[in-house]
């Protein structure tokens, strides 16, 4: 009868060397299948008018999309999106910006872009919009930088782009994708704080 005590006895022992182990070296998680795709410089007009470069990110973690503010089917639940979440980092006080990139630089202003957040009540604070690139510029980065595609037709004014959000980390490299349209807060916000604590170390 005292075999399975000590049988009990060693499980209890494995299990407690495990906990000390996972205390003492497995406690930094790191982000599930990151992408690790590294992000070229740009060079864009944020809605202020300011200029913005990929190095002005540095040091930072930060979400992106491709939207445009004459679109009429992704874009409005993928900005309703960006607000909502926005709105869930400020809850967590977690330190994150904000970044749209504009797939129709041509129609889309600063001004134009200021307004368009602004019908969502978003803040700007931490949250830019992007233009003031060449519309080859924006096709090309996308797809270079992002895996996505931005395509505007000879015929009307609704571009093609991807409705994905991307999480880029204090490198500039993109960490992960998520589906802008049915947005998995809590998941994002997860792979955030991972980030976030690697900064705090």
């Amino acid at each position: 009868m005292r075999k399975p005590i000590k049988n009990t006895r060693k499980v209890g022992f494995l299990l407690l060397i495990c906990s000390i182990s996972f205390v003492l070296f497995g406690c930094e998680k790191d982000i599930s299948e990151p992408l690790n795709w590294e992000l070229s410089n740009f060079s864009a007009t944020n809605e202020d008018g300011d200029n913005l470069e990929l190095k002005d990110l540095k040091g930072k973690v930060w979400i992106a999309d491709f939207v445009f503010t004459n679109c009429t089917s992704v874009c409005p639940p993928m900005t309703a999106n960006m607000k909502e979440l926005q709105g869930k980092l400020k809850e967590k006080k977690l330190d994150v910006e904000l970044v749209s990139f504009s797939v129709d630089p041509s129609f889309d202003t600063p001004e134009i872009l200021k307004e368009y957040v602004g019908t969502y009540d978003g803040d700007l604070s931490n949250w830019t919009l992007l233009t003031g690139y060449d519309q080859q510029f924006i096709d090309d980065y996308a797809l270079k930088n992002f895996k996505t595609i931005v395509k505007k037709p000879t015929v009307g004014d609704q571009v093609i782009h991807g409705t994905s959000f991307y999480l880029i980390d204090q490198n500039g490299i993109v960490k992960k994708d998520y589906d802008g349209l049915n947005l998995p807060f809590e998941e994002i916000i997860q792979d955030i704080e991972i980030l976030l604590s690697k900064t705090e170390k």
